[in-house]
């Protein structure tokens, strides 16, 4: 009977991931920082690397796939395309009140098992701040609340078909 119930998830994990027949890795290339390519857009040395490790992490977390450096089952790659701060709301003087970093990345999902899952589409997240408070200060928390959202949303989109 147990045997049963386990074989019966079969394709599928705890964390409603469907992971097609046969798939076994995935792979995630380095996330290219072109945001400064963008106006209005500035460059955030490190993002690249810490962007795709926290993809990496929550692939590995949430599937029992095996990450490789070559030839995965499933790959990830893409750019980070905006990385911008913007006043959000203004107090009677004009003022920025609050602002608001926003990034943007370009994932290209490729799935080796079943092509038609393939995509390329853009994920976006945000982090609101008092715009007395300097970017330095709430950068960690901003980048960790704002990996975690699209990291999911990609993870949603290639595996859970949210």
């Amino acid at each position: 009977m147990i045997t049963l119930i386990i074989h019966g998830c079969g394709n599928y994990s705890f964390t409603g991931a469907s992971i097609p027949d046969g798939t076994e890795s995935f792979q995630v290339n380095l996330f290219e920082n072109n945001s400064g390519n963008n106006v209005g857009s500035i460059f955030e040395p490190g993002l690249d690397r810490d962007f795709t490790i926290a993809l990496q992490n929550i692939l590995e977390n949430q599937t029992n796939l095996e990450m490789l450096q070559n030839d995965g089952d499933l790959v990830y790659e893409g750019e980070i395309i905006e990385y911008r701060v913007s006043p959000m709301t203004a107090t009677a003087n004009l003022d920025a009140a609050q602002n608001r970093l926003t990034i943007t990345v370009n994932v290209i999902f490729s799935n080796f098992k079943k092509e038609d899952d393939n995509f390329e589409r853009r994920f976006s997240f945000y982090y609101d701040f008092p715009a007395e408070q300097q970017l330095i200060s709430v950068k960690n928390e901003a980048h960790e609340i704002i990996f975690e959202r699209i990291t999911q949303d990609i993870f949603n989109a290639s595996l859970a078909k949210w």
